[in-house]
């Protein structure tokens, strides 16, 4: 699987960013150090935004500052993303994301089951994305992860940042 994993941060008053080679993070919680770094003891926030193969998007959220020792919250758009996955996986360490069963056996062939976000939807709320916004851009038939990372970026204006690594 491929995947396309951005870190952005504000600072100053403005956001920068940086692509992310998950396979140089060993678990979320030095993804977070990663983060973290990214804010320069600012308030921060550092996002991780991340898109895979079409699939699914995740995002990490890390408030900065030197003695912000929060947790990072995390949202998975599609919760079956942590079986089929590792990134998803290393970034959703709350266990077992299927606690309700599989139910996919009795789905018709050929079409594809509805995603299950998992995770904190609130996690963008005062980047302007409510709640309820992010889930409705995640199930929006024909919306793609990049399209949805783009909206998000969009509302908390970064979007300039992400287009640019976007590009490379």
């Amino acid at each position: 699987m491929s995947y396309f994993a951005v870190a952005v941060a504000r600072t100053g008053g403005h956001w920068t960013g940086v692509e992310v080679d998950l396979d140089e993070v060993d678990d979320l919680e030095g993804l977070t150090d990663l983060l973290r770094d990214l804010t320069e003891d600012g308030p921060g926030p550092a996002l991780l935004l991340l898109e895979e193969d079409d699939e699914y998007v995740a995002i990490v959220r890390v408030d900065g500052g030197a003695s912000s020792l929060g947790e990072p919250r995390v949202f998975l758009s599609d919760r079956r993303a942590v079986q089929a996955s590792e990134v998803a996986a290393l970034l959703w360490e709350d266990g077992d994301a299927d606690e309700e069963g599989d139910d996919d056996d009795e789905e018709d062939e050929g079409t594809r089951p509805v995603a299950e976000p998992v995770g904190d939807p609130d996690l963008l709320a005062d980047l302007g994305t409510s709640r309820d916004q992010l889930l409705r851009l995640c199930a929006e038939e024909g919306l793609l992860p990049a399209d949805v990372l783009t909206s998000i970026c969009e509302r908390a204006g970064c979007d300039d940042v992400l287009e640019e690594l976007r590009e490379g």
